[in-house]
């Protein structure tokens, strides 16, 4: 089969690679349809790329149908239409009973220390083969699935993976009051359905970025924006707005490779020149992150306000500013999305009327084998790109 590989900082490849098999009892094999490029993908294809090996197959959201079942994957059955959520779950553990498939004890990844195994993301997270490919091995498939109905275009039901879920928790974790306000920093994919979440559910939203198109597609939904780059410190427009107090929330949804971080941000790339065991043990004891737009974060939330980081972090010395964090009584809630613990919420909202704005939130539809130029483009923001699906 061909799929999407990565081969190195800022490279990566269509290769023809062997079709996976079923393994396990729990195993089921997916054709995919449609299979989206994350922002979060961008962090292997720069400081992420220590974990990676070459030949690693890319991708965690995608689509399609079942091709072939294990004898143990419940009521999957062959022709079933179903989205992988990106995070691979037992469903029966204590964690995913308490709705925390992330942290999932059937398939965490212990000898890294981290939580659930990831598609297509790292040894991190246990090197499983992504989903940036013509097939894909699903582990755990009786419950890694989401069925979704046959009819509608693929575009209805995709973002399910990942970007649906994770804005959605995004702003649950935000705990916006209601009718209160939010600043949602960084208006890339997450950051956008995150906006456009928000705004539906009745909070007055302002978005923050510095891509001129991300801003005018937040706009014309109705978003309240600041454009990065025409200020000085973010903060002070958006205290402007809300008489002096800031926003009753706020959303991460930037992370690692925040802008504003100069220091960070070359840390990170002499990190990146270095062995890749000499650099995963430097990223594992002593990483940081750019941590930009949490200062941002934190300088911007109303006193007692809370923070919800949804953009990835993986730094292991982080410093922050506890004393400011303490004096405004801040909360922070954080971590990646516990996928089918919000699909119920969503699907409602996955009809005709498509509040959301699910059918037209791709920027780019493009062949499987355009991939290696997608990424670049994506990765230096041209085009107005913001969301890729790929179609294998």
């Amino acid at each position: 089969m061909r799929a999407v590989t990565w081969q190195g900082k800022r490279q990566v490849s269509v290769d023809t690679v062997p079709d996976p098999k079923i393994i396990e009892p729990t195993d089921a094999i997916i054709k995919i349809t449609s299979t989206n490029i994350c922002g979060s993908d961008l962090h292997l294809y720069e400081v992420l790329g220590p974990f990676m090996q070459a030949g690693d197959i890319l991708g965690h959201e995608p689509m399609g149908i079942v091709e072939e079942v294990g004898k143990d994957t419940g009521d999957l059955r062959v022709g079933d239409r179903v989205v992988i959520p990106f995070q691979i779950a037992c469903g029966t553990c204590l964690f995913c009973h308490d709705g925390l498939m992330t942290q999932c004890e059937t398939t965490r990844v212990t000898d890294q220390g981290t939580g659930a195994a990831l598609f297509g993301y790292s040894q991190l997270y246990g090197s499983v083969p992504g989903g940036q490919a013509e097939y894909l091995r699903v582990p755990q498939a009786q419950f890694t699935h989401i069925k979704v109905p046959l009819e509608k275009p693929d575009s209805r039901y995709v973002y399910l993976s990942d970007v649906l879920p994770t804005a959605w928790q995004a702003v649950a974790y935000a705990e916006i009051p209601r009718g209160g306000t939010v600043t949602v920093l960084g208006l890339g994919p997450i950051g956008d359905m995150a906006a456009r979440i928000a705004a539906h559910q009745g909070a007055r939203v302002i978005g923050v970025d510095r891509v001129p198109e991300r801003l005018a597609r937040a706009e014309a939904r109705g978003v309240e924006t600041v454009n990065f780059d025409a200020v000085d410190n973010v903060g002070d427009p958006i205290r402007d707005l809300t008489g002096g107090l800031g926003t009753d929330s706020v959303i991460d949804a930037v992370g690692m490779e925040a802008h504003g971080s100069p220091i960070n941000k070359a840390l990170q790339s002499v990190v990146g020149l270095l062995p890749d065991a000499v650099a995963r043990k430097a990223m594992s004891e002593m990483g940081t992150d750019r941590l930009g737009a949490l200062y941002s974060a934190i300088d911007i939330v109303k006193r007692g306000g809370t923070i919800s980081l949804s953009g990835v972090y993986g730094g292991a010395a982080d410093p922050l500013p506890m004393l400011t964090m303490f004096d405004k009584q801040i909360r922070l809630h954080m971590g990646q999305a516990n996928v089918k613990r919000w699909v119920d919420d969503i699907m409602p909202l996955l009809t005709d009327d498509d509040p959301l704005g699910v059918d037209t939130f791709a920027t780019h539809e493009l062949p499987l084998e355009e991939a290696p130029q997608a990424y670049e483009t994506f990765q230096q923001k041209k085009d107005g790109m913001v969301k890729v699906i790929l179609k294998p």
